[in-house]
């Protein structure tokens, strides 16, 4: 079958699948999803194996850390999904729906302030798979960062969670050091020693953690985990710089559930081909806030 004959109805039936046509052939990609990128040694062998038996060979990675296969004939998809089933790997996210979430190395980075890998995951099951018949007006993004280094941009997609860690200061315990360790360590200038005592612009902190536990007298030894949220970024022709909810949410279930409200506040106010910035920007930011944040 000649990329001709195919005919637009077979190649949108595919895409709905995970398969993109290569430009100008009778070949498609599968886009073999990843939880967050992560994959074992034995899933990684057996895309090597199909890329070899039913494609070109290569794997590609996305921005949304799916792995792409290229070179695959039309005639031979069903049996690459087949193949690569017996591993529990999958081919999918493409569609008006929620994506396939992205996240950092937060578990395991020395700058991590929650477990982005067990996080995504959850995230995944639940918004993904989970709300894989939800129709959407177009897709949904969701990113997790485990702190405000932002490495994975969470405020560029439609929802993006940031881990967080605000500082319990004891201005008692403060004796005025002249080179403040507090000061030192906080990577955004916002920790200053004022009239002999250490003070935080807690307008301006970022909430990273890197000022607990310097100071040799104990000012700061703790700090409240918790999610920051943010909603309605996007890239692409059109950029939108996420705002932030003005709560910080201190139990993973409570920004769960903001997560799935923003889905469904899309699902029934968004409208067809516009994305969820487009729908805040049409309804108003407050609004959009007040719907999320109320019970």
């Amino acid at each position: 079958m000649s990329a001709l004959t195919i005919s637009k109805e077979d190649e949108k039936r595919v895409k709905g699948m995970g398969f993109l046509n290569n430009r100008g052939t009778d070949l498609f990609s599968a886009r073999v999803l990843t939880v967050n990128g992560k994959v074992t040694a034995a899933q990684h062998h057996c895309m090597a194996d199909a890329a070899e038996k039913f494609g070109n060979g290569n794997l590609l990675y996305t921005t949304r850390l799916s792995v792409e296969i290229q070179g695959i004939p039309y005639d031979k998809i069903e049996e690459f999904q087949a193949f690569i089933a017996k591993e529990g790997l999958v081919t999918g996210g493409t569609g008006a729906k929620v994506r396939p979430v992205v996240s950092c190395k937060g578990t395991t980075c020395q700058y991590g302030l929650l477990d982005s890998y067990a996080l995504s995951e959850e995230i995944y099951r639940r918004f993904y798979e989970g709300f894989q018949d939800v129709a959407l007006p177009h897709k949904f993004k969701i990113a997790v960062g485990g702190c405000p280094n932002n490495c994975v941009k969470p405020n560029l997609n439609d929802v993006g969670i940031i881990g967080q860690r605000i500082p319990e200061v004891n201005s008692e315990l403060c004796k005025g050091c002249k080179k403040c360790a507090i000061e030192a360590a906080c990577p955004n200038g916002v920790a200053k020693v004022v009239d002999g005592k250490i003070t935080i612009d807690e307008m301006q902190c970022r909430h990273c953690g890197r000022c607990v536990g310097k100071c040799p007298f104990h000012t700061i030894t703790n700090g409240i985990y918790g999610y920051k949220i943010y909603i309605g970024g996007r890239w692409g022709k059109k950029i939108s710089r996420g705002k932030s909810l003005s709560k910080i949410f201190a139990s993973k279930e409570e920004a769960l559930n903001v997560i799935e409200k923003a889905i469904l506040f899309f699902r029934d106010n968004g409208l067809k081909g516009e994305r969820f910035a487009e729908t805040i920007e049409r309804i108003g930011f407050e609004n959009v806030e007040k719907a999320l944040l109320q019970d």
